[in-house]
């Protein structure tokens, strides 16, 4: 082996590890997107149980009397739905971005190819499924 060969070698082989750790960031970019839709389902579920213990306990006081308790809390609520709404929203998009862009970089490179694979057959809408496979794996 000559240096030439030795030399183009080193490259394709850096420009395949360039490859993977791209794939390594864009899929722990897509691990953090999901774990703000987990958020923004944690917050949505904050005003139903506020609201589902206010409509419990609701033959315990009257409307009329704690009415300047109960709009700022309802106000509150609506905050706390409008961030879920928008944090939930927020991750969809962007996991569709990031798989988007997984597709793009495992196109353009066989080895990728192999080991990332989204699932066209997948029906889920919004959340399609990106899985890194192993070698000794099926897919």
């Amino acid at each position: 082996m000559n240096a030439e060969e030795l030399s183009e070698r080193v490259l394709h082989n850096s420009f395949e590890q360039l490859r993977l750790q791209e794939v390594q960031l864009l899929l722990s970019e897509k691990r953090t997107s999901l774990s703000t839709l987990r958020t923004g389902v944690a917050v949505l579920s904050l005003p139903m149980s506020v609201v589902s213990f206010l409509v419990a306990t609701s033959q315990f006081w009257d409307i009329a009397n704690v009415l300047y308790l109960i709009a700022p809390l309802l106000a509150f609520c609506a905050t706390l739905v409008v961030l879920g709404s928008y944090l939930v929203m927020r991750a969809i998009v962007r996991t569709q971005s990031y798989d988007h862009k997984i597709e793009a970089v495992s196109s353009e490179d066989p080895r990728v190819r192999d080991l990332v694979r989204i699932d066209p057959t997948d029906e889920r809408r919004f959340l399609p499924r990106a899985r890194v496979f192993r070698h000794d794996e099926s897919p």
